[in-house]
C-alpha cells in the first residue's frame, strides 16, 4: 500500500490527470505481484460491463443536444421575461437559466460553457465586471449536477446501489434552495454595486406566457423525466435513450438549431465527455480493489465513528474534509473514490443513502469551483479570459452562500429526503 500511495501523491503533484493518477497508482501496487498483474485490465473492463452505465453517454447526448439545439436561447428569453426587471438582471436570468439547464445538461462543466459564452459577454456590454460575471456563471452552474439527470448522481447510484430515481427526486428540491440562495446574493451585490436590470418594466403576463410557450419544448423535458421516472415507465437507462432522442428531434425539427451536419460534431463531443467519465470510472474500479483489499474502508468507519457517534457531528467532519479535498481533486473523482467508502459509515450511522448521496455531490461541486484544480473555475476564466485572481475574489461571497446551504442540507435532511419519500 506505501508504494500505491507514494505514487498517487507524485502523480498528483506532477499534476497528472486523476484517471491516469488513479491507474498508475494501481499498477505500481500490482506490479510487485506479478500473479495479480492481470486483475487491472480484468478490473477496468468488468467495471463497465453494466446496462445502467449506458445512462451517462445518453444523458451526455442530450446535454449536448440540448446546447448546440437552440434550448439554451429559448430558455434565455423566458428566465429574462421572468426575473429580467430585477436588480442585477442579467444576472437572475443567468442563476434561473441555469436552473432550467441543469434539468437537462446534467454536468456543470457544460452549463457554466454555456452562460460564459451566451450570457457573459452581455453582461460585460451593460456594465457588468468581466469577473463578476464569470463567478455568477460559474455558481449557478453548481446547480446541474444536483438537479436530474444529474451525471455524478447516476455514478454515486452506481457504485453505492443507491435508488437512481430517488436521487434524482432527492436532488429538486435542494436545487431550488441553491437557486434561490444564488438570486438573493446576486440581489444584494447588484444593489451595492449598482447593476440595473436588464429592462425597465416587468413583462406583462401575455409576454412570459409567450415566451414560456416558445420555451415549452425544453421545459417539458424534465417534467417527461420525473414523471416517467415516478411511474416507472422507464428506468434511469432507458430515460437516457428517451431524453437524447427527444433532444435532438427538438432541436433539428423544432428550434432548427441543429443541421445534419453538425450531427458529427454533436456526437464527437459526447463521446469525447463520456470517455473521460467511463476511464475515471473504471481507473477506480481497480483504485477500489486496492483500498478493499488494503481494508480502508473499515479503517474509515472505525476512525470516523471514533470522532463520534452522532451522524451530525461525523457528517460535519465529512463535509470539511471533501471541501478540503476538493480543492486539489475533480469532482467525480472524489464521488468515485470516497461514495462506495463513506456509505459504509453511513450504513453504521443510520444515514440515508440519498443525503449522503446529494451532499456528497453538492460538496464536491463546491470545489470544481476552487482553486487550485477547480474544474469549472478553469472551464469559465478560459472562455471570458478572466484571471483566476480577479475570479477568486469575486467567488468568496458566493462561496460563503453555497457553504451555508451545503450545511442546511447536512443537517436538515428532510429538505433531501422528503420528495423520494412521498414521490416513491
Amino acid at each position: 500500500m506505501t508504494v500505491a500511495v507514494i505514487a498517487f501523491v507524485a502523480l498528483i503533484i506532477l499534476r497528472v490527470p486523476i484517471g491516469f493518477t488513479m491507474l498508475g497508482a494501481s499498477a505500481a501496487y500490482f506490479a510487485l505481484n506479478p500473479m495479480m498483474a492481470s486483475i487491472l485490465a480484468q478490473r477496468m473492463g468488468s467495471s463497465m460491463e453494466s446496462f445502467p452505465l449506458l445512462a451517462i453517454p445518453l444523458f451526455v447526448v442530450a446535454g449536448c443536444a440540448m446546447a448546440r439545439g437552440g434550448i439554451a436561447e429559448k430558455l434565455y428569453g423566458f428566465a429574462e421575461s421572468l426575473v429580467g426587471h430585477w436588480k442585477g438582471g442579467l444576472a437572475q436570468v443567468a442563476v434561473l437559466n441555469s436552473v432550467f439547464m441543469g434539468a437537462m445538461s446534467g454536468s456543470a462543466n457544460a452549463d457554466a460553457a454555456i452562460d460564459a459564452r451566451t450570457i457573459v459577454p452581455v453582461m460585460r456590454q451593460r456594465g457588468y465586471s468581466n469577473a463578476y460575471g464569470s463567478v455568477v456563471s460559474a455558481a449557478s452552474s453548481i446547480i446541474a449536477p444536483i438537479m436530474p439527470p444529474s451525471i455524478a448522481l447516476i455514478v454515486y447510484g452506481l457504485l453505492t446501489n443507491t435508488s437512481i430515481g430517488r436521487l434524482f427526486m432527492g436532488g429538486v428540491v435542494p436545487a431550488i434552495i441553491i437557486g434561490i440562495a444564488l438570486m438573493l446574493m446576486v440581489r444584494w451585490t447588484a444593489g451595492r454595486r449598482n447593476y440595473a436590470p436588464s429592462r425597465s418594466t416587468r413583462a406583462s403576463l401575455g409576454e412570459i406566457g409567450r415566451n414560456g410557450w416558445a420555451a415549452l419544448w425544453a421545459l417539458a423535458m424534465p417534467v417527461m423525466l420525473l414523471f416517467g421516472l415516478r411511474i416507472g415507465l422507464f428506468t434511469p437507462t432507458e430515460l437516457g435513450a428517451i431524453a437524447a432522442l427527444y433532444a435532438f428531434l427538438v432541436g433539428v425539427f423544432v428550434y432548427r438549431g441543429i443541421g445534419w451536419g453538425d450531427v458529427y460534431g454533436l456526437l464527437r463531443e459526447s463521446a469525447h465527455t463520456t470517455a473521460s467519465v467511463m476511464f475515471i470510472v473504471a481507473a477506480a474500479a481497480v483504485f477500489s480493489l486496492i483500498l478493499s483489499l488494503e481494508q480502508v474502508p473499515q479503517m474509515l468507519v472505525s476512525g470516523l465513528l471514533g470522532i463520534s457517534d452522532n451522524k451530525y457531528v461525523v457528517m460535519l467532519v465529512i463535509n470539511i474534509a471533501l471541501l478540503l479535498l476538493g480543492t486539489v481533486f475533480e469532482g467525480l473523482a472524489l464521488v468515485v473514490i470516497l461514495g462506495p467508502l463513506l456509505i459504509e459509515v453511513a450504513t453504521e450511522l443510520g444515514i440515508d443513502p440519498v443525503h449522503l448521496g446529494v451532499v456528497l455531490v453538492f460538496n464536491t461541486a463546491i470545489g470544481s469551483m476552487t482553486p487550485p484544480v477547480g474544474t469549472v473555475m478553469f472551464t469559465v476564466c478560459t472562455i471570458t479570459r478572466c484571471s483566476i485572481e480577479e475570479f477568486t475574489r469575486e467567488f468568496l461571497p458566493y462561496l460563503a452562500v453555497l457553504v451555508s446551504v451545503l450545511l442546511l442540507l447536512t443537517f436538515v435532511p428532510p429538505l433531501v429526503t422528503f420528495l423520494p419519500d412521498l414521490v416513491f
